[in-house]
């Protein structure tokens, strides 16, 4: 099991969450990519950390916008989209060479994940990004996202994606970030789902019903007050329960793979 984060989130003078406490917990790092968030002084740095610590590194890829941190759906043209993942990508693959490792796979941030779950244009934008810029790049998202079938359709490495933190619907989809329990603060209470996650493969629905879910990693927010502590716990959690981590895809995607 893969244990990631979402990181580099911050800009210029202003910091969001502790990005060295988490990388020395998780094994993954989904590293924004100056679209949400992030700037090129912070992509490099949180490079040069993960590459440290052996953290693999994530393409935390969303729309353009830095207001809104990229929890609000854009209606972007596809090639317009496609071409703004390009240059994410392009991006952060450069300060990930520079710290001596790659790029290793793709997951999209807030409304842009959201939204690839059902927008189909969308959704083919970003796979055709992906495959433009390098095929062997693992997609990480929601499973039954379409984006995923058509990743997986057209060839690229899909990974399913759970999360820590967040509560689900009976139909498999995350509570909106609006309503009440939407998030989840309790590491006890976070660790233990993590642990039936991976070793049951159900999460429990806000509703009270089991979910069947496939997953091959699981998130914790990095912009939760206390993200540290919730990493920590599922970690010990997990590994308490014989569940052995390890990065996403980290073994394909070093600078002489």
């Amino acid at each position: 099991m893969d244990l990631n984060a979402d990181l580099g989130e911050g800009f210029g003078r202003w910091t969001l969450g502790d990005d060295e406490g988490l990388l020395d917990v998780v094994t993954s790092a989904n590293v924004a990519c100056g679209f949400h968030a992030g700037d090129p002084d912070t992509m490099r740095r949180t490079c040069e950390l993960a590459a440290e610590r052996g953290v693999a590194i994530g393409a935390h890829v969303g729309y353009r916008d830095l207001a809104g941190f990229g929890r609000r759906f854009l209606d972007v043209e596809p090639a317009t989209l496609t071409a703004e993942v390009l240059y994410q990508l392009g991006g952060l693959d450069a300060c990930a060479r520079a710290a001596g490792v790659r790029v290793g796979y793709v997951k999209p941030h807030g409304a842009l994940y959201n939204a690839l779950v059902r927008h189909e244009a969308q959704a083919d934008a970003v796979v055709d990004a992906v495959r433009a810029y390098d095929p062997t790049l693992a997609v990480l998202g929601l499973p039954g996202a379409v984006w995923l079938k058509r990743a997986e359709v057209a060839g690229l490495p899909v990974r399913f994606e759970a999360f820590a933190d967040r509560a689900y619907t009976t139909s498999g989809g995350l509570v909106p970030r609006g309503r009440a329990g939407a998030v989840l603060h309790d590491p006890v209470e976070i660790a233990r789902r993590c642990v039936q996650l991976a070793t049951e493969g159900t999460v429990t629905s806000v509703d009270g019903f089991p979910i069947r879910a496939r997953v091959d990693s699981i998130c914790v927010h990095g912009d939760t007050p206390n993200a540290v502590a919730i990493a920590s716990a599922v970690r010990q959690a997990l590994t308490g329960s014989g569940v052995k981590l390890k990065p996403l895809d980290r073994e394909n995607r070093s600078l002489t793979a």
